[in-house]
């Protein structure tokens, strides 16, 4: 799981959800509707992950208009189960609350950005204290209010875990402290709230935590464990500019044989713009759409009996020929040859 926690990028889930706050408030969508990872294709598709740079500009946008106490509690408003997918159900069907937490800290990275963010379970005797520790890049006003909202979701999901309100012993947060905080008393039910700690954490009484929740069933968290491994394997990071016009070249690619002019209208650019913006990137469309045409003949060639008319029809070939003409520029050897030297790596593995 470690290895695929893809740095730099959060869950499309969480992203859809800070779009959904942001609106809330009144702000113009023309200041943040061309944010890398708001298209369409990747804000409700949830193979892909966004670039928590763009996550955070939302929170950063979103403080403009609200109150950083406001923010968290719009969030906490609109996570209801499921909206952070798999993630929540971690939690909530689990055999106990406390064995929920756990499976949710260890695949944070479903959700957020584990480069910068991490959650902490300690029991102390009677106590289980659970911190969130965040270093994401953004403004001060929307650090506090991401903080507040972690410890408001991690609250009511161990709530729902548990089948009734738990209430808290006590609040820390790493936030200065409001002009008033009723309403973070109110998100977190107790007014024991302490502020400017050096990390945020949420502290419970550890029976509350460990009694066996309404919603278990034998064997559910492994297979949700198992989800959770798939969905991080799975994922395509959305890194920067480039990794996005990499996956509209590739989906043009599946539907049709790509244009420069198709690509461009997928991302709402003009075909200057958008060769400007490779030429920024120090690469062009040709040497883009060779390299994607590569990946895939290779592809085909190492794990398909497809023949060689066929791959060259579906890479956009205008033959065969063309195709062995490619592979021979790109690895000095025939297509033939390239999938014979793949299967015998194989059988010797």
């Amino acid at each position: 799981m470690q290895s695929h926690s893809h740095p730099g990028t959060t869950s499309s889930a969480l992203t859809r959800l800070s779009v959904e706050v942001i609106r809330m408030t009144g702000a113009d969508p023309n200041g943040y509707a061309h944010l890398p990872g708001l298209a369409p294709e990747h804000l409700h598709g949830n193979t892909y992950r966004t670039p928590a740079a763009t996550t955070g500009r939302l929170a950063d946008l979103t403080t403009v208009h609200v109150p950083w106490t406001d923010m968290a509690v719009l969030l906490v408003g609109q996570s209801h189960i499921g909206a952070l997918g798999v993630w929540d159900y971690l939690i909530t069907a689990a055999p106990t609350p406390l064995e929920g937490i756990q499976d949710a800290a260890a695949y944070f990275a479903t959700v957020v950005d584990t480069a910068t963010e991490c959650l902490h379970i300690a029991e102390d005797g009677d106590h289980v204290t659970i911190s969130h520790r965040s270093q994401a890049d953004v403004t001060h006003e929307a650090a506090c209010a991401i903080r507040a909202y972690a410890l408001g979701i991690l609250r009511q999901r161990l709530s729902q875990a548990a089948g009734r309100a738990l209430v808290p012993l006590r609040v820390s947060l790493a936030a200065r402290a409001p002009r008033r905080h009723d309403i973070l008393s109110e998100l977190y039910s107790t007014r024991v709230i302490h502020f400017e700690a050096p990390d945020s954490s949420i502290t419970f009484r550890a029976a509350d935590l460990k009694i066996p929740g309404p919603h278990t069933q034998p064997g559910l968290s492994t297979v949700l464990r198992r989800h959770a491994d798939q969905i991080l394997a799975t994922a395509i990071p959305l890194h920067d500019w480039l990794s996005l016009f990499r996956t509209h070249l590739a989906a043009a690619h599946d539907e049709a044989a790509p244009t420069l002019a198709a690509v461009a209208r997928r991302m709402a650019l003009s075909t200057r713009t958008l060769q400007r913006r490779l030429d920024e990137h120090d690469t062009t469309w040709s040497g883009e759409l060779e390299n994607l045409r590569q990946t895939q003949i290779t592809r085909l060639l190492e794990t398909t009996d497809l023949s060689i008319d066929s791959i060259a029809t579906r890479s956009g070939y205008a033959n065969a020929r063309a195709l062995r003409r490619a592979v021979q520029r790109w690895y000095g050897t025939t297509p033939a040859a390239l999938r014979s030297n793949s299967r015998r790596t194989f059988m010797t593995w």
